[in-house]
């Protein structure tokens, strides 16, 4: 599957909860968790069911970074903590790559934030995204 999406995790679906319009997909990906919001109707249409095999796909414009994050205090279900891997300053925007557990995910940010929160490879740091930023796909 190709996608523009710069980041992609292949999992496993390892809980569903179903609300009354939105369910909520949990996959299990290289020992991490993510949390994914999609319709009822898409969790049909893509066979999602306990056990089956499924991907992540996020954008890295929806993946925000933070430093000094303590999870408790905010309302996004996945933060990913771990170090930055490499930061790529562009024109007006900087390629941030986070190295947590084992995944690396991609943000794209503005090069203003990206110094501002002092980001260097080594630097902890955590990718923050929202559960309906998540996209879920199956081949």
């Amino acid at each position: 599957m190709k996608t523009s999406a710069r980041n992609h995790f292949s999992g496993e679906v390892t809980a569903i909860k179903s609300g009354a319009v939105n369910d909520e997909i949990t996959l299990r990906v290289d020992g991490t968790t993510l949390v994914a919001v999609v319709t009822q109707e898409s969790t049909k249409s893509l066979g999602l069911a306990v056990g089956a095999k499924a991907s992540a796909l996020i954008k890295a414009s929806s993946v925000i970074v933070m430093v000094d994050c303590d999870p408790s205090k905010i309302s996004t279900r996945n933060v990913l903590t771990g170090t930055v891997a490499n930061v790529k300053p562009g024109a007006v925007n900087t390629e941030v790559t986070i190295s947590a557990g084992g995944l690396q995910i991609a943000a794209i940010i503005t090069n203003d934030s990206a110094t501002r929160l002092g980001l260097a490879a080594g630097t902890p740091a955590s990718a923050v995204f929202k559960a309906s930023s998540v996209i879920v796909a199956v081949e």
